[in-house]
């Protein structure tokens, strides 16, 4: 049976998926759609995060073994979800099948400056000292190009109401930061398959991180030309489609030089 494992990034739940894994299982006709949460988010934010991304990547571990999911698994993860997963397969590569990266950014592949856009620093200080309701409505305007006002007002709520359900505390985020900043992957290709998947009109990370991973990976990788960081937000039927493709052997391997993309 067919196990996908969603996982998301920086202080975001398994909720924020909205409506994206039950349209990836209607699609896919995936067997088992398992989103999981990081220690210190969701369901789990009472427990202390982890600083490390191979810590997280053996929470996932522990966690589908005691739900009874037993490997190969298929990945499909965004931002520090992709991270986890990287050194998910660095660890334990026959655990891993496929592996589907969205918008992340890798040391030593990538400078910090395109990791993480340098316009966003002060807003992102912010994150640790605002409400609740000003984090999330920071966090939408970066990581959306939605346009639909209403829709947006919706899902802003909705996060906002997940904030105060599950309220993450600074000493987390903090904790979730240094895994990400800290972590450098293998100067080596993944041998799990790996598809990447970026928005061109990412705030928060340059999309030239995911053209250099493919460029040394010599890995497939599909581009889209309106989404932004939260990318199954903004076009959650786009990236099903390209993942299927993907799957019945599509979608060749790109030579896309990262220069030929402006920061």
């Amino acid at each position: 049976m067919t196990t996908w494992v969603l996982l998301r990034g920086l202080m975001r739940e398994t909720r924020h998926w909205g409506e994206f894994p039950r349209l990836f299982q209607n699609v896919m006709g995936a067997q088992h759609i398992v989103a999981m949460d990081f220690p210190g988010n969701g369901c789990l934010h009472t427990q202390t995060s982890a600083t490390s991304v191979a810590e997280m990547a053996n929470h996932c571990r522990s966690q589908l073994h005691q739900l009874g999911y037993a490997p190969p698994y298929r990945v499909l993860a965004l931002s520090l979800g992709a991270m986890v997963a990287v050194a998910w397969s660095e660890l334990y590569p026959a655990e891993l099948e496929k592996m589907v990266l969205i918008n992340t950014s890798l040391a030593p592949y990538s400078p910090f400056y395109h990791r993480l856009r340098p316009a966003n620093y002060p807003a992102l200080i912010g994150l640790l000292y605002g409400s609740a309701a000003q984090r999330e409505k920071l966090i939408l305007r970066l990581t959306s190009t939605r346009s639909h006002t209403e829709s947006l007002q919706t899902i802003l709520e909705q996060w906002i109401a997940y904030a105060h359900e599950y309220p993450i505390i600074r000493a987390n985020i903090l904790r979730q930061l240094q895994a990400a900043l800290y972590y450098r992957a293998a100067p080596t290709t993944p041998s799990t398959p790996v598809l990447l998947l970026a928005g061109q009109q990412d705030q928060l990370v340059n999309v030239n991180c995911s053209l250099t991973l493919a460029q040394h990976w010599h890995c497939a990788i599909r581009l889209h030309p309106t989404a932004g960081h939260d990318l199954t937000l903004d076009d959650g039927i786009w990236v099903t489609q390209q993942v299927r493709e993907w799957l019945i052997g599509s979608v060749q391997p790109s030579h896309i030089e990262p220069k030929y993309l402006r920061a």
